[in-house]
């Protein structure tokens, strides 16, 4: 176990009972629901190149009809 593991272990172990459920809520933030598929990657990877590039709208100027 990893150094910062331990920590982690210590910290958690010192929070109080009605502070768990916080903690809880927050650190399952941290933990993927799943393994992304290769086109979830890839659409992340053009998102963010065209948002690096400028080429991004503002919700309320796109017509979604």
């Amino acid at each position: 176990m990893t150094a910062a593991r331990q920590r982690l272990h210590t910290l958690v172990d010192m929070v109080e009972e009605k502070g768990l459920d916080t903690l809880y809520n927050v650190m399952i933030r941290f933990i993927p629901e799943d393994d992304p598929l290769s086109d979830e990657i890839t659409s992340h990877v053009t998102a963010m190149e065209e948002y690096r590039r400028g080429e991004v709208f503002a919700e309320e100027d796109i017509n979604w009809d």
